[in-house]
């Protein structure tokens, strides 16, 4: 397995994908950081929490700041028990974001089923990365 993934467990979030269906995620987000689980049903959910948990966290801090039709409240994202398993029912992912430039995020996925890792550009070539491993 790929040791690098595994420097700074803060920086590392395990994105474990339970159902894959009509090209929509659902599962779990877990990160040293929280004590329990970031549930989401839905791609742009995912997105959102992990938005959420970067600000939070302030790493990789934000190039520009967002924007946004309404005003946007600082919300912490929902959590559930830790009791989860930490694997996904359909695939397993480590995410690591180093850069958020370019209202986007850049850095690495590293799929644990596989043992691939790929870097990424942009949200969208995450996702685009992510799909071609659960299609």
């Amino acid at each position: 397995m790929n040791t690098q993934i595994y420097e700074n467990v803060f920086r590392t979030t395990l994105i474990c994908i339970d159902s894959y269906d009509h090209k929509i995620l659902t599962g779990r987000i877990f990160n040293s950081y929280y004590e329990d689980c970031v549930p989401f049903e839905s791609t742009i959910e995912f997105l959102l929490n992990m938005e959420s948990m970067l600000e939070e966290m302030n790493w990789p801090q934000s190039f520009s700041s967002k924007r946004s039709f309404k005003k946007s409240e600082d919300k912490a994202p929902s959590t559930v028990s830790a009791e989860h398993i930490k694997e996904g029912k359909v695939a397993t992912f480590h995410l690591r974001v180093l850069f958020r430039q370019n209202a986007s995020w850049q850095g690495s996925v590293f799929w644990c089923e596989k043992n691939q890792g790929e870097s990424f550009r942009s949200v969208l070539e995450l996702l685009t990365l992510m799909d071609s491993a659960l299609s």
